[in-house]
């Protein structure tokens, strides 16, 4: 795939949503297939815009600074940042857009404000290490594939194994040959996601590893890898580590004699990110993780990222705001089925409020 500067944006789905972002953060197998509501004018517009991360600096100032309101086209993402950045008390910030309200673009920015949580990333890494150039061809060669099966609409996944494999039969039989290439070359994948310089190198393995095997001390050092990886500089290794960690675990539930178990810390600490697509794909999978209300768990993230959650779960479009709601019921002491008779009820506040009550602290949002 093109490689675009970071002042472009194509439009890519992910889950049951439209996303635009550049096309080096786009990873299309955690993707399903979404279509493009037809219209007249398919000029992509701003529909809603979501602020997180605000705590201290006023979201109004925030989206003034964005120079779009709904109805616009959508703005360019970099000028938009430079200006973000420019606020008082903002240290960094992002824009994403995801699909969709009334077939019109959300804009989800979100900002780091100085003295608040975020994301401490690893540092640069700088070796030259690289991944057996038949295998990286074969990831690369996959990445095609399923590009392949998008546009045929034929890219449903399955994760119950603990790693992916698509409907698409050449997309499958890419995936089922890095079962015996995973295991052969699992040491250099370890340096890769670890040491190589080049990040589509360190995407591709933090990609593989879930592919490896799954006796207890070789699971246990792929899954060290991956949670590494959660650290990267890059949002694309990042998405990848994510998206292996998950079917990794989703798979574990399915064969507990694997003995896996997840560390939640990582996830948790990405509920913070001030990248969306981080928050969202953390949700989810603390959605599975938090599944056996683990004390530890809902103590760490109600600790961590109390806030992020609640702003995370009011927001407006309902596929994107659930992953958080159903955490913040949960750290409310709501069992699933009293979540979700409040979710269809459109009874957010009265949860989130009982969640941040067992805090016992007070935050300020602004909407």
């Amino acid at each position: 795939m093109a490689i675009l500067p970071r002042n472009n944006l194509k439009p890519n789905c992910s889950g049951s949503r439209l996303i635009l972002v550049p096309v080096r953060h786009y990873w299309p197998l955690a993707l399903a297939l979404c279509v493009l509501a037809k219209a007249d004018d398919i000029t992509p517009r701003v529909g809603l815009i979501e602020v997180y991360g605000a705590r201290k600096v006023s979201a109004e100032k925030i989206r003034s600074a964005i120079q779009a309101k709904a109805g616009d086209r959508l703005p360019s993402r970099e000028q938009a940042e430079e200006r973000i950045d420019k606020l008082s008390g903002i240290l960094a910030s992002r824009v994403e857009a995801a699909c969709c309200s009334n077939r019109n673009m959300i804009l989800y920015v979100g900002v780091q404000e100085r003295d608040a949580p975020h994301v401490e990333y690893n540092p640069a890494p700088t070796s030259d290490v690289q991944l057996p150039a038949s295998l990286y061809e074969s990831y690369r060669s996959l990445l095609d594939s399923v590009e392949a099966s998008l546009r045929g609409r034929n890219a449903d996944e399955d994760l119950t194994n603990g790693y992916s494999l698509m409907a698409d039969p050449e997309s499958r039989e890419l995936q089922q040959s890095f079962l015996p290439a995973v295991e052969q070359n699992l040491v250099v994948l370890d340096k890769v996601i670890r040491q190589s310089a080049d990040a589509e190198q360190r995407a591709a393995a933090a990609y593989l590893l879930q592919y490896g095997p799954r006796g207890p001390h070789v699971i246990r050092t792929t899954i060290d890898a991956l949670q590494y990886a959660l650290r990267d500089q890059e949002d694309m290794v990042r998405e990848n580590a994510i998206h292996s960690l998950h079917a990794i675990e989703l798979g574990a539930k399915l064969h507990p004699n694997q003995g896996i178990q997840l560390e939640p810390t990582w996830f948790v600490e990405l509920m913070n990110s001030v990248v969306w697509s981080d928050r969202r794909n953390a949700s989810l999978v603390l959605v599975d993780i938090t599944e056996s209300r683990n004390p530890d768990t809902l103590q760490l993230l109600r600790d961590r990222a109390l806030p992020s959650v609640l702003e995370m779960a009011r927001w407006h479009d309902l596929k994107h705001a659930l992953p958080a709601f159903i955490l913040a019921g949960r750290l409310a002491g709501m069992d699933e089925k009293a979540i979700k008779q409040a979710w269809l009820g459109d009874d957010r506040e009265t949860v989130l409020k009982e969640a941040l009550k067992r805090q016992g602290k007070h935050f300020k949002y602004e909407n």
